[in-house]
């Protein structure tokens, strides 16, 4: 791990002055290179698959872990799509004169050795290894054990783009073994490894934080909440609700709590119970909840906390905005929260005030990604408000420095 660390330094130096077609041109030489190893990577895939049966894997960490035709085939797509990004690498912005004559400004740059630990999906190693390499960093990265010979198959690919554009091989450099000990390793290279992306579950994140002594870009879980206002336009919604929810349940940006003003509760609440029911969703209420879904279980305390990532819902009916707003800040996540209603007023007051990554109004919660909101591909989401928040894109890992430009000048 130290030799690798010592590796990515050296490469980092080298990518952070690589130029956009060099960069460009090893995107395109890793996807091509996915394509023409398709057989052998889903061969390599293979393998896994059997070990994760043989080990116990449930039904859901075996899709994730598959890589289908599609799947590869969308790598491939993805690496093309970064290629086609805006490089952000020596942007500057805010060029202004001072008053003593000189021009200051800020120029994009390279975070520098990155290094991202995930589980499960092999197609993480394409994408990261593709945003860190068009934002001119270099990366390590530590893929679950359960993926090793995929992960090591897509490495493979990603050597062979990398020396085809005359980039530097260590630029990207795969961890080869499934020894827990090198997630422990590569915690402490504060030397070598600049920042450390958790991708993952609860679990391997709170180890992380725990124990890394590299600054760390992560969300721990994702508790994302939907708030049905008293003046909402009742068609919007149940669509914005029941898409949030059932759109896909195993992701950070589903939503897991509906809040309901009491002013309308009554009249959508029994046609969204509908839909949900036929959705195959189970619904958890409070006392208020109950009183208009009477056929429904009863929520705990402990349900306004929970990440389902399963088809589970948990609603409270709340008097008005100002309880919807308390709710989400003592059980919210920092991650995802929406409101809808037809009060500009309300709006404002609930962007202005709900404190997540993402708020949003009139507009369901499975947006908040990096795809959709434009940046192309994201490395995760991140809920802390230092460097990055929200999806993190190739300007998310990139920093900021000062440049400043004279002719002579001095301080007098």
């Amino acid at each position: 791990m130290r030799e690798l660390g010592a590796q990515a330094r050296r490469a980092a130096r080298r990518m952070a002055s690589a130029e956009t077609g060099a960069k460009n041109a090893a995107l395109q030489a890793i996807a091509d290179a996915l394509l023409e190893d398709a057989a052998r990577l889903a061969g390599e895939n293979r393998r896994d698959l059997e070990a994760g049966r043989q080990r116990g894997l449930d039904a859901a960490l075996l899709d994730r872990l598959e890589l289908t035709d599609a799947r590869i085939e969308a790598m491939a797509e993805g690496l093309r799509q970064v290629a086609a990004l805006p490089d952000p690498v020596g942007a500057i912005s805010g060029l202004d004169y001072r008053p003593s004559g000189i021009q200051v400004g800020r120029m994009r740059v390279p975070l520098g050795v990155i290094g991202i630990i995930y589980e499960s999906r092999p197609n993480v190693t394409a994408d990261a290894a593709a945003l860190c390499l068009k934002s001119g960093n270099a990366c390590i990265l530590r893929g679950g054990s359960e993926a090793l010979h995929s992960n090591q198959a897509i490495a493979r690919c990603i050597d062979r783009g990398l020396q085809a554009a005359g980039l530097p091989a260590a630029a990207v450099q795969v961890v080869a073994t499934s020894d827990r000990a090198a997630v422990g390793e590569l915690l402490k290279m504060e030397d070598s490894v600049d920042v450390i992306v958790p991708r993952g579950g609860k679990g391997l994140i709170e180890r992380i934080m725990k124990e890394s002594r590299i600054p760390v870009i992560k969300h721990l879980h994702g508790v994302c909440h939907t708030y049905i206002d008293d003046q909402a336009d009742i068609d919007k919604a149940l669509r914005v609700a029941y898409n949030a929810k059932t759109q896909r349940y195993g992701t950070c940006n589903t939503m897991e709590t509906l809040l309901v003003a009491e002013g309308i509760a009554e009249r959508v609440l029994p046609p969204l119970a509908d839909m949900y029911r036929e959705a195959g969703v189970e619904l958890r209420g409070c006392a208020r909840t109950r009183r208009i879904l009477a056929d429904i279980e009863a929520a705990t305390e402990a349900d306004w906390d929970e990440e389902y990532l399963a088809p589970i819902l948990s609603i409270r009916v709340v008097e008005d905005l100002d309880r919807a707003m308390d709710h989400i800040e003592r059980h919210g996540s920092r991650h995802t929260d929406v409101i809808v209603t037809e009060n500009l007023g309300r709006a404002r007051r609930f962007l202005r005030e709900v404190d997540s990554s993402s708020v949003m109004v009139n507009a369901s919660s499975r947006f908040a990604d990096g795809f959709e909101y434009g940046l192309g591909a994201e490395i995760g989401i991140s809920t802390d408000k230092l460097h990055a928040r929200g999806p993190v894109g190739l300007e998310g890992l990139t920093t900021q420095k000062f440049i400043v430009l004279g002719d002579g000048h001095i301080r007098e």
